[in-house]
């Protein structure tokens, strides 16, 4: 601290001319290395698992590392952490830009004055920022900060104790009963020569207010609030205590909102029996902006395999002419990182994604983890597969007879993994920043962590969608691998409690924090049973459902045109073009791209709209009848939508009496609403609002509240 040694001169000549030098501060109590820390051997961060931690990779029973922390003197205990997932092993996700506001229990014995920051840094920084955390009684702090740019980062929790504040804190409360502090005013006074590293401006303010004292003899100097500041940048802390470091995602806008259009490249020709080039796709391309997507979703766009190839309506064997699966990757012509050659060039391809981004579009590849059996890895790298005994490679079974899964634990696990990284760097080199993954609960946890970790690291713009029907708790776990979005089990969830308890369980804690629902409403491998029926209030209603619950949804082409043929007792397309090229015409009468248009403005128009966690349902009484509310905080916007869920005429009353809107800063209630498709104002009166849907004409309303 500039002065520093001119004050503890002072200090030592005036008040104890016989006293050694102020003592020097400890080792290891400066800001950026604590006395203690939280759940780790000092230094070396740690990891629960169940009663023992790992630290560097050793197990140490979790009661000896109690002790030991203990026994070193770490006065704080740093609990109920929020947000944190599963005790911080997998990263609470965030959108740069938004405040990360975060909470944590912090005490101490006896009733010292209590200091705590967060602090928070991008994983390759070395350099912590820190903003100071807020007490809010009962010892529950919180703090926020705001990450500005997408990718992986760290938090964590520090505390100490302010011995300053703590010393000036006694000191008034016994003036206040009259006590004699004439020696606690030395002693404050003494605390000041322990003052290091200060800012300028502080280092003034702390010399010139313990001059005054030495002056005037006077305790007020010392309990100057500025003084009080000033210390609190300056003092030792010995007692500094640090938490595990946590981990955060921050991804960029596009994780938490867009509209996904995906589409069979290989079937958007005009001509009957061609096949469909990337140059058609670029003709596609205004419509498809027109409806208000934001993203293309292309199925793989690889060499197609032959072997085993199948047929029209996935026959196992395939006759002249058909095309194939595209999910059935690999020729001689290449694998991953190819081009089936009827689609056309590279640079076709560069021509697309510009296309894309001229339009406001974004293009996302289906990712899959499979090969055909005539992949080049199959004789470049037979390690990588698994070998029957006839020396057969063995295959998928059943209705994916077509497709090799490799052995990810194969004894060159490295090199494959590798190779699958380096395809999909191949396609970020040539301006794709999207992918869905396939199928990939047939490769292990372990790999998509390490996959997700290193794209990540090298270009944290991508968001890596999974697209994956799997069991629950396998799809939840994917996301707090790291993917930026996941598929859902919205296709299957057409009662309105269904509706309400799986969105409720999405957005509760800790879900919100990792999981980022995508609500399609069809696939190219799924066609709903409520769709196959081809009813328009259907088609529509569950395209208002998605597009509202969620910040995320899409539909797969054909949607648009109400297909809806399937496969008798399966939710699966008849002559899906999984298996066959189709020709369409897209304008043809009876679509609904109108309506999809609409929806689609309303959600860019409303902010409410573009994010899922601030859900809340009310309660109408009409069962056939889901009715809820979002809210948007910057900008103020709520957005109440009301959805019919079967086709009959329905008359029912909304009550809004417990719902407010944001008003100059302030909750009012809301007293109005305007219907976002017409315009119309509605005034609300006792409490509510008595609504009339008519599913043939539009079963959606979209109101914005209005104070």
């Amino acid at each position: 601290m500039p002065g520093a040694s001119i004050l503890t001169r002072r200090w030592k000549t005036l008040v104890w001319p016989n006293s050694p030098t102020a003592p020097a501060v400890p080792k290891g109590t400066n800001d950026t290395e604590p006395a203690f820390y939280i759940g780790t051997k000092r230094g070396f961060p740690t990891r629960e698992t169940g009663s023992c931690f790992l630290v560097n990779g050793i197990t140490v029973n979790k009661t000896i590392q109690t002790v030991e922390s203990a026994a070193a003197g770490s006065a704080f205990l740093i609990e109920d952490v929020y947000p944190l997932i599963d005790g911080g092993r997998f990263a609470v996700k965030r959108i740069a830009g938004d405040r990360v506001e975060v909470w944590a229990d912090i005490y101490r014995d006896g009733d010292a004055v209590i200091g705590a920051a967060l602090l928070w840094r991008r994983e390759q920084d070395r350099e912590w920022q820190r903003e100071p955390m807020a007490h809010h009684g009962n010892d529950r702090w919180s703090g926020t900060f705001t990450p500005m740019e997408p990718g992986q980062y760290f938090y964590a929790i520090e505390a100490w104790t302010d011995e300053f504040a703590t010393w000036s804190h006694g000191v008034t409360r016994k003036q206040r009963s009259g006590a004699d502090v004439s020696l606690d005013a030395i002693e404050g006074a003494g605390l000041l020569t322990k003052a290091h590293g200060a800012p300028q401006d502080a280092a003034a303010i702390i010399i010139r207010q313990c001059e005054d004292y030495l002056q005037s003899g006077d305790v007020g100097p010392l309990l100057a609030t500025e003084l009080g500041q000033a210390m609190a940048e300056s003092q030792q802390r010995p007692d500094l205590t640090r938490s595990p470091l946590f981990p955060l995602i921050v991804d960029r806008d596009k994780a938490r909102f867009g509209a996904w259009y995906q589409m069979m490249p290989r079937s958007q020709s005009r001509v009957p029996g061609r096949h469909g080039t990337l140059r058609d796709c670029i003709a596609r391309v205004p419509d498809i902006a027109a409806m208000g997507f934001d993203m293309l979703y292309f199925t793989p766009i690889h060499p197609i395999g032959k072997t085993r190839r199948k047929g029209r309506n996935n026959a196992p064997v395939a006759n002249e002419g058909d095309p194939g699966s595209p999910y059935a990757i690999g020729t001689a012509d290449g694998g991953h990182d190819a081009l089936h050659p009827e689609l056309g060039t590279i640079e076709d391809f560069r021509a697309l994604v510009a296309t894309c981004l001229e339009y406001g579009l974004e293009l996302a590849l289906d990712f899959a983890v499979q090969c055909s059996p005539d992949h080049p890895w199959l004789t470049q790298h037979p390690e990588w597969f698994k070998w029957r005994p006839d020396r057969s490679v063995r295959t998928a079974d059943g209705p994916y007879s077509d497709i090799v899964i490799p052995d990810f634990n194969s004894v060159d696990r490295a090199g494959l993994w590798n190779a699958f990284r380096d395809a999909m760097l191949f396609w970020i080199d040539h301006g794709v920043t999207i992918f869905a993954i396939d199928n990939h609960d047939t490769a292990p946890l372990p790999f998509w962590e390490w996959l997700i970790r290193d794209i990540r690291r090298r270009h944290p713009e991508v968001i890596l969608f999974s697209k994956t029907f799997a069991r629950p708790k396998l799809m939840k776990g994917l996301a707090k691998l790291g993917f930026a979005q996941s598929f859902s089990y919205f296709p299957w969830r057409t009662d309105r409690w269904e509706l309400e308890q799986y969105l409720g369980e999405l957005t509760r804690y800790p879900e919100r924090e990792f999981y980022r629902p995508n609500l399609f409403v069809n696939s190219a491998d799924l066609l709903p049973y409520h769709l196959q029926g081809g009813e328009m209030w259907a088609f529509k209603s569950r395209l208002a459902l998605a597009a509202t619950l969620s910040g995320n949804y899409g539909i797969y082409s054909g949607f648009e045109l109400l297909e809806h043929e399937a496969i008798p007792g399966w939710e699966e397309y008849l002559d899906s073009e999984k298996y066959q090229i189709k020709q369409r015409d897209w304008d043809k009468p009876g679509n609904i791209k109108p309506y999809i248009t609409a929806l689609n403005r309303i959600r860019d128009e409303n902010a409410a709209l573009q994010q899922t966690v601030s859900l809340r349902f009310l309660g109408v009484e009409d069962g056939e009848t889901i009715a809820f509310v979002k809210d948007a905080a910057d900008p103020a916007n709520t957005v109440i939508v009301v959805i019919a869920l079967s086709r009959h005429v329905r008359e029912f009353w909304l009550p809004l009496g417990d719902v407010t809107v944001d008003a100059g800063g302030r909750r009012h209630h809301v007293t109005g609403l305007e219907n976002l498709l017409t315009g119309e104002q509605s005034r609300i009166e006792w409490g509510g609002i008595r609504l009339r849907i008519d599913p043939a004409r539009d079963p959606a309303l979209l109101f914005r509240a209005v104070a």
